[in-house]
């Protein structure tokens, strides 16, 4: 007959865990193979716990998929724990954000965690951009055309200047995230060194983009932004965490401006 063994009870304490500063969600897409590489550098320090959850989306990036996320963000949202009780949480798609409606993604988020501050990167754009002070701005994007133009439609409806707009016209995401950092770097400077541009966004949570915009901003003497570093600094002035990472570009060292 086997005997059953002892276990001993162990004595333990709680503590308010990870993220005693805050604790920041993101909803990435299935194909995105850069925003967790970068998030590591934008989001490193004490006190702040990241979670990801991942919504299923085509590897094809045209208007119809990127409005086809929609139905999948309630249920991705849902895999993020509403008992982490979220400072804030980001969408992260800039395409998405534009074809889906920046109000529209908010809600479906806002239903299933009604006290997080919700962001996606083209609003953190906005408020960069606000921010920073800036109204005439170089695009850089490495979409077709037919997404390029709505995500400058909606930048100007927003009242910020899109003087120049170049893109790398690439449907595929698998694609984009293999763009090197050279080519976005001489794409930043050939669209941004114009004398109309007083700053240069670089859209598309794939594009590897933050190694470059240090470098950049020193060439061009304006600042440069881009989705991740945008959708970071804004998730982290929402949630109240004011830092500035080195090497991050001249927005870390801003706080949010006009937020009450």
């Amino acid at each position: 007959m086997t005997t059953k063994p002892h276990i001993e009870s162990l004595p333990f304490e709680t503590d308010a865990g990870l993220g005693q500063k805050a604790r920041i969600g993101l909803i990435i897409l299935q194909t995105d193979q850069t925003i967790e590489h970068e998030f590591a550098t934008l989001m490193h320090g004490d006190g702040v716990a990241l979670y990801h959850a991942r919504i299923a989306n085509a590897m094809d990036v045209t208007p119809q998929t990127l409005r086809d996320m929609e139905r999948n963000l309630p249920q991705t949202a849902a895999l993020l724990p509403q008992q982490f009780d979220f400072n804030a949480i980001g969408y992260c798609c800039t395409s998405g954000a534009t074809l889906i409606g920046e109000d529209r993604v908010e809600l479906l988020i806002r239903q299933l965690h009604p006290k997080a501050k919700i962001s996606n990167p083209l609003t953190a754009c906005k408020a960069a951009l606000s921010t920073l002070g800036l109204k005439r701005i170089a695009l850089v994007t490495p979409y077709a055309a037919s997404v390029t133009a709505q995500m400058q439609e909606n930048l100007q409806t927003a009242g910020f200047r899109t003087n120049a707009v170049a893109s790398f016209n690439q449907s595929d995401d698998f694609t984009v995230a293999r763009i090197s950092s050279q080519s976005i770097l001489d794409a930043v400077l050939k669209i941004g060194a114009r004398e109309d541009c007083d700053g240069v966004f670089i859209s598309c949570t794939s594009l590897r983009a933050l190694p470059i915009i240090s470098v950049a901003e020193a060439q061009l003497g304006k600042p440069v932004i881009s989705s991740n570093q945008a959708l970071a600094w804004h998730l982290k002035r929402l949630a109240g965490i004011n830092d500035c990472p080195q090497d991050t570009g001249r927005l870390f060292q801003k706080q949010l401006a006009n937020h009450g």
